[in-house]
């Protein structure tokens, strides 16, 4: 078992900077998922941690042992590919199978090892098949016995699910967290799939233009994001947010953007008082904002005029496409929610979960004020 330190690691190809000052600590049998958008350098990072691609500067550390100069085969790690890498004309044993033979593992070893990742991944049926054979969420979970077999000190993911459709990618999301559980071994899993990353992960690194934003927990980052790109990346649908100027009436502070104006609750404004006069964004989440005859009991609420744009009935609850003068915004309401196109109605914010970002210092990407 290992831990994992990417310590101030920055990777170039020519002129473009993939990776910058990259520095993250992952501890032993810890599940990190590295996510963002694509270009971000989280599979960057990945193929540097597995000696697929040299660092510019600093050091990848597996175990506390710098490994910059160990070649691939001898990190003890794993590496699940996204699109499978099974070879056509082997058995599934025999792919299973194929890295221990070329370490010289016994036979008697190879078979029990094999026999053993397949108990546990539910393929002990499909052992003397070829990948042809077999459907993709099959040959995904042979990618994945192929690794288990190596028992490396830590697994590689590299978007291991975007080939599945979407009832399969749920049912093998929660295949990969029991087998984290099981082999109690050090998870690093690469997606740009947020809801893969909340559902799977014992902390998430967000990660933007080679840049790490935020490394937290999933609820730490969806309660408390750091700044304005994580709001808009973790959370689906969206993060909604409106310019607006935070502004002083009598003993209450206001959230001004022009179209509407919302309180801030007395418990908050202490926090948020030193930016009065200020330009800041808000931003509230789709869930926070209700259909006003089924608001939660015992929150502050906010009354907002808007006119519905476009529904989506999603069955247990529906997503209203809204607009209030030139802000467009979503809310996800009560199933019962009889709102129609193109009729104006009112909604409201739930001021006890609302954020505040400041643009002063980054105006493309604003921090959170705390």
């Amino acid at each position: 078992m290992a831990s994992v330190t990417f310590d101030h690691v920055g990777k170039k190809f020519g002129d473009f900077t993939a990776l910058n000052d990259l520095n993250i600590q992952i501890q032993d049998k810890e599940f990190l998922v590295l996510v963002g958008p694509s270009g971000c350098g989280k599979t960057t990072a990945l193929r540097c941690l597995a000696g697929l691609e040299e660092v510019t500067s600093g050091n990848v550390m597996i175990a506390d042992q710098v490994v910059n100069d160990v070649p691939p085969k001898d990190r003890d790690i794993a590496m699940v590919f996204q699109s499978y890498a099974l070879y056509p004309h082997m058995t599934v044993f025999d792919n299973m199978a194929f890295g221990l033979k070329l370490r010289k593992v016994p036979k008697d070893q190879i078979k029990k090892r094999v026999e053993s990742a397949a108990e546990v991944l539910g393929i002990e049926a499909l052992l003397k098949r070829r990948p042809r054979e077999l459907s993709g969420g099959q040959r995904q979970r042979v990618a994945v016995g192929r690794a288990i077999v190596r028992e490396p000190k830590v697994f590689l993911f590299d978007e291991p699910l975007s080939n599945l459709d979407a009832k399969l990618r749920v049912q093998t999301r929660a295949e990969i967290s029991k087998l984290h559980l099981n082999l109690q071994t050090t998870f690093i899993y690469v997606t740009h799939d947020q809801t893969e990353a909340m559902t799977m992960a014992s902390r998430i690194a967000v990660m933007n233009k080679g840049i790490l934003q935020q490394l937290d927990t999933p609820q730490t980052l969806y309660d408390k994001p750091a700044n304005l790109f994580v709001a808009g990346f973790i959370g689906s649908p969206a993060m909604n947010f409106f310019p607006a100027t935070l502004r002083k009436d009598g003993s209450d502070l206001l959230v001004d953007s022009g179209e509407f104006s919302v309180k801030i609750p007395e418990d908050r404004t202490t926090t948020y008082m030193p930016y009065a006069g200020k330009q800041v964004i808000f931003g509230i989440r789709p869930e926070d904002i209700h259909n006003p005859l089924f608001v939660p009991a015992g929150i502050h609420s906010s009354m907002i005029d808007a006119k519905v744009d476009v529904t989506e009935l999603m069955g247990n609850e529906i997503f209203l496409y809204l607009v209030s003068g030139k802000n467009n915004f979503v809310a996800r309401v009560d199933p019962r929610t009889r709102f129609t196109i193109g009729s104006k109605v009112q909604v409201a914010f739930n001021m006890d979960n609302f954020h505040i970002f400041d643009p002063s210092v980054d105006p493309d990407n604003p921090v959170a004020v705390r």
